[in-house]
């Protein structure tokens, strides 16, 4: 049964759309101005080229000219989503409250997950309609090794990302999640929000005042056994310790970031030796995943001017010497989505918050994806039905993180958050 066009939802057809996007285009406007202004050259749309099999199980309306948004064209995301043992139903949880048929997804249980876990979860992705019909949805079938306390979380994701280079096109941005994290906005409302913003950018929150981590984790000589042994092993330390290298400026931070589709090549198939470098340096480096892409970034000179120094992501500190992240828990939602980040972690497993979240933020059921406005079916599961995925409704979510943005984006925030050196 195909589609009637009466149920498409686009968003210059009603009063209340045309309302938000006025809303949300003005407010945009000094992203706009700022793209201007921004030196890269922006990238052409992206390409119109059919994602669905040839004979889809569910019915797709073509694009018409009457849909066509008066927004700049939506990216693609490229997301890494990495579980450990028994996170199979977590990562199939986060897949479907991040999921939208413009993006990109490779799934991936380390090693310490057992090889019948990894099938059930490709078997999972396979039996929901929408991600069997898109065919945008990837699982990994062999393994990496991750410690977080040593250098193999880089390992698995630069493996991700060249993954998703070699063999899924038309991508803009990597997002790398862990099966802890969750989204505070729904697709609809962050894939329009990037449509303003130059696809040359790199969120990356950094810093080069190193402070007590010199001592505790660049002078330290480590070990990751998970480089070399098929079981997992926690990561031992050397007797010694190393001078701080004067070749590069470090620069550490949170271990989550936004990256752009260029600064993947650079780090992975660029000629610039510099990635490698630090590479080799970061193998034996605590935490790594903290450092080296800030480091690379910094170092760069063709990447250094397109960092914004904020990653988007909401997370509270166990204690002031901010060492680890806590638990995010019910009380922490009013705080979570009032900072304006798309994302947050770290969550316990089916923690109240969760739910929480699906039902007052994203509007999602139990076992479906976040409806959006590719979404044109009725009842409860309004994604069976799906049509134009370049029509995007932005909500109060988009709203939210427009003001973050707005403000780190802004003239005298941008360059002079960039990479300082103290």
């Amino acid at each position: 049964m195909q589609p009637q066009h009466a149920l498409s939802i686009n968003l210059t057809s009603t009063k209340e759309g045309k309302r938000l996007l006025c809303l949300l285009s003005a407010s945009l406007a000094s992203l706009l101005l700022f793209i201007l202004s921004f030196s890269c050259r922006l990238p052409s749309p992206l390409s119109s080229r059919p994602r669905l099999q040839s004979n889809p199980p569910i019915p797709f309306r073509e694009p018409s000219s009457a849909s066509a948004s008066t927004t700049p064209p939506p990216p693609s995301l490229a997301y890494f989503i990495s579980g450990s043992n028994g996170d199979g139903d977590r990562v199939l949880r986060l897949l479907h409250a991040v999921y939208h048929p413009k993006n990109r997804y490779l799934l991936h249980l380390d090693s310490s997950a057992s090889q019948d876990q990894r099938e059930r979860l490709a078997l999972a992705v396979q039996s929901v309609p929408v991600f069997k019909a898109a065919g945008n949805v990837d699982v990994m079938g062999k393994p990496d090794t991750v410690n977080p306390r040593g250098s193999t979380v880089v390992s698995a994701t630069l493996h991700g990302a060249a993954i998703m280079l070699r063999y899924l096109e038309e991508w803009d941005w990597f997002i790398n999640l862990s099966a802890s994290d969750y989204p505070l906005i729904t697709q609809d409302d962050l894939l329009h929000l990037l449509s303003f913003v130059p696809r040359e950018l790199n969120f990356i929150q950094h810093t080069s005042h190193i402070g007590w981590k010199e001592y505790r984790k660049l002078k330290p000589i480590i070990v990751d056994p998970g480089l070399y042994l098929l079981s997992k092993s926690d990561v031992f330390y050397g007797t010694q310790r190393r001078d701080m290298p004067n070749a590069y400026k470090f620069f550490t931070g949170s271990a989550f970031a936004i990256l752009s589709r260029k600064f993947i090549e650079y780090c992975i198939l660029g000629m610039d030796n510099l990635p490698r470098t630090l590479l080799m340096y970061y193998t034996n480096v605590p935490a790594s995943h903290e450092c080296y892409f800030h480091t690379v970034a910094c170092n760069a000179e063709e990447f250094k001017r397109t960092i914004v120094n904020e990653n988007l992501q909401f997370a509270a500190w166990d204690s002031p010497l901010k060492s680890t992240y806590r638990m995010l828990e019910l009380v922490d939602l009013d705080n979570m989505t009032k900072s304006g980040a798309a994302f947050a972690q770290s969550f316990k497993r089916d923690d109240a918050v969760l739910d929480k979240i699906d039902e007052v933020v994203l509007n999602r059921q139990s076992g479906k994806v976040v409806p959006g406005a590719w979404c044109i079916g009725k009842g409860r599961d309004p994604c069976v039905v799906w049509g134009d995925a370049d029509i995007l409704k932005p909500g109060a979510g988009a709203r939210r993180v427009e003001r973050l943005l707005i403000k780190s984006l802004a003239n005298e925030t941008f360059h002079s958050m960039q990479c300082l050196s103290e």
